[in-house]
């Protein structure tokens, strides 16, 4: 449930944790100082190319995990086209989904083990504080990991809602997932507590 990494290993899984998220903190902000709807369509072409050269499963996974993103899509489409500024609107999606893209990929290539100790290297600071880090470590990654599966499940729920419901009753779904979200955690929970829980104060 919580592992979002790809099974198919691909050139990325090479690429150590902290390269990948460094290279993804210089693209993103890279990518906000390109003005050019040319150049991001460009982009976006290229992202793809990164997708579809370690395979067509791999892509089309890839592609699932943007799939959230279209009322969002919509809405900026939606809103740009009223006010007649195509231009602006386009070169705002363009940017969000290549933004996104970039991080799905960082994330279907990196183990949440991998993750958690990068986060742990970077807080280490805080420790000189009397913060334990693995605590704030391990929930950062967590939280990483669980965002685009509950926006999946989420998804899953309606879907299966609106076969069964003609009207519009989205709001059904709020108890069972809540529900879901609590049993998860529980699991969670259980899981790190037989494994020693992270209430020890890190060292170093």
């Amino acid at each position: 449930m919580l592992t979002l990494t790809s099974p198919q290993k691909t050139i990325f899984h090479k690429i150590s944790a902290s390269q990948k998220l460094l290279a993804l903190c210089v693209l993103s902000t890279a990518l906000f100082q390109v003005g050019s709807l040319f150049i991001l369509s460009g982009l976006i072409f290229t992202v793809m190319a990164l997708y579809l050269a370690q395979g067509w499963s791999f892509a089309r996974f890839g592609a699932r995990m943007l799939w959230p993103l279209w009322p969002f899509v919509a809405i900026i489409a939606l809103y740009h086209g009223v006010t007649n500024d195509i231009e602006t609107g386009g070169e705002i999606i363009l940017r969000m989904l290549i933004a996104v893209a970039l991080a799905n990929l960082v994330t279907m290539t990196t183990t949440l083990n991998d993750m958690i100790d990068v986060l742990m290297r970077l807080l280490r600071p805080l420790n000189w504080f009397g913060v334990s880090t693995k605590p704030v470590a391990i929930t950062i990654a967590l939280f990483i990991r669980f965002i685009p599966t509950l926006i999946d499940r989420s998804i899953t729920m309606l879907a299966a809602l609106r076969a069964r419901s003609a009207g519009k009753s989205g709001w059904r779904i709020i108890v069972p997932l809540t529900l879901s979200v609590l049993n998860d955690a529980e699991h969670v929970a259980n899981a790190l507590r037989a494994r020693g829980g992270v209430g020890t104060k890190d060292k170093g």
